[in-house]
């Protein structure tokens, strides 16, 4: 895990979720950039520098959230992007090959109902990138307890769980599968792909509505550090990602939760 991308929205807490980034980088000898998109065009009647301006007001922010961190003698790069968020991140990662997203559920939306707010669940949607996010004010420790949670064992590449593989390497963590059986599940669904198996220690199955539902379930018992879902097509967000905000009686979680993408598989 080379490459960590935080990207920083308008919260005042922003720092906080970059101070996480940066204590997880330490550990995998990870380089930090912090990302900022904005949108400027250079119309007839406009200054023309105004996309150059506007970049070097973004630059300064996040210069200042970067200052109020103990950086830990990471080097903590900036990346901005005129345009669209999607854009952007194709962009930037192109540029740059990011390996894991870091970030907080939702930025300054006021509405407390949503896990996800606008911005943080339109990053996770667009990218094919794994993504980490981290619930406001917590603190990063190891991930002792893992627990990964999925509705099909199927796995067509096993690349697609490097970021977790890699976390469960530096933390040494105990994983437990959790596959729920939903309804008009298959028998395909139920065949694990060996590369789970091969880093888990327990497989429960269960049956419920929905795969929230089974982790709601399981999840004191399990008691994990860290949650790890895919999103993909057939998999635990196939309904949330058809939207950008996910309303919190959707899905929630008081614990880091790990996505994978569905498109590395």
């Amino acid at each position: 895990m080379m490459n960590i991308l935080v990207p920083i929205g308008t919260s005042a807490e922003s720092h906080k979720t970059l101070q996480y980034a940066v204590d997880f980088a330490v550990d995998f000898a990870a380089r930090v950039f912090v990302m900022e998109v904005f949108q400027a065009s250079n119309k007839t009647g406009t200054l023309a520098n105004v996309s150059k301006k506007i970049a070097q007001s973004g630059k300064e922010r996040l210069k200042g959230i970067i200052g109020k961190i103990d950086s830990k003698n990471i080097d903590i790069k900036i990346a901005t992007y005129n345009g669209g968020l999607a854009d952007g991140l194709k962009e930037i990662n192109k540029q740059l090959g990011i390996d894991l997203i870091i970030l907080a559920p939702k930025s300054n939306d006021i509405q407390e109902e949503l896990y996800l707010g606008h911005t943080s669940g339109g990053i996770i949607k667009q990218t094919d990138i794994a993504t980490l996010v981290v619930p406001k004010g917590t603190k990063y420790v190891d991930f002792k307890n893992v627990l990964v949670a999925f509705k099909s064992g199927i796995l067509k590449k096993k690349r697609i769980l490097a970021p977790l593989i890699s976390i469960i390497n530096e933390h040494r963590s105990k994983v437990d599968l959790l596959l729920v059986k939903t309804p008009g599940y298959s028998a395909d669904d139920l065949k694990v792909n060996t590369a789970l198996m091969d880093i888990s220690s327990q497989l429960t199955i269960t049956e419920n509505a929905t795969t929230y539902l089974g982790v709601l379930e399981h999840f004191q018992s399990h008691r994990p550090d860290l949650l790890c879902v895919f999103r993909r097509k057939r998999g635990f967000f196939k309904k949330l990602w058809e939207k950008s905000t996910v309303l919190k009686s959707e899905f929630s979680a008081p614990i880091p939760v790990l996505i994978l993408s569905p498109n590395k598989d």
